[in-house]
């Protein structure tokens, strides 16, 4: 059996709760979304992260109140270069929703939304040391995997294949 085609058209997926949600509270925060498999995502501005994903937790009829991933992904030589990958379950709900940011190659930096879910922390730390990405906001952004005179950033795709020399 065939799968059916993405959604990508934000009229028809603007009856979606998560989706009409955002739209309803700033309809300039959404840049794209996407149903794929039953799996909606929904792209962010930048400077809109933090407080989608407040709402998204508060909303009563929401409830995404487990962060399970943040992840990054790099599209080296495009622009924007990143995204940061957001991975949210409504555990009362027993839905997913994927959220993400895009950032140009030459900003890569974000809020911090440790103060909305405090397990950020780990993740935005990861992605700090791997990818580069800094995030504003963060109570303790430093390396967590390399050591901390390690050069460079080691799953950037412009990086080294055997490190800097």
């Amino acid at each position: 059996m065939p799968l059916a085609p993405a959604i990508t058209d934000l009229d028809q997926l603007k009856e979606r709760p998560a989706l009409a949600r955002l739209l309803a509270w700033n309809p300039d925060a959404v840049e794209a979304a996407k149903l794929d498999r039953d799996e909606l995502t929904i792209v962010v501005k930048r400077p809109a992260i933090r407080e989608a994903c407040a709402i998204l937790r508060d909303d009563g009829k929401l409830q995404f109140n487990f962060l399970c991933d943040i992840t990054c992904v790099d599209w080296y030589p495009n622009e924007p270069r990143f995204e940061v990958v957001y991975h949210l379950l409504s555990v009362p709900r027993q839905q997913r929703l994927r959220l993400k940011v895009r950032l140009a190659g030459d900003d890569p930096s974000l809020e911090s939304i440790t103060s909305v879910w405090p397990s950020a922390n780990f993740f935005e730390r990861e992605i700090y040391d791997l990818f580069g990405v800094r995030f504003s906001g963060h109570p303790n952004l430093r390396r967590i995997m390399m050591p901390e005179d390690w050069e460079g950033h080691p799953l950037r795709k412009d990086y080294p294949v055997e490190g800097y020399r």
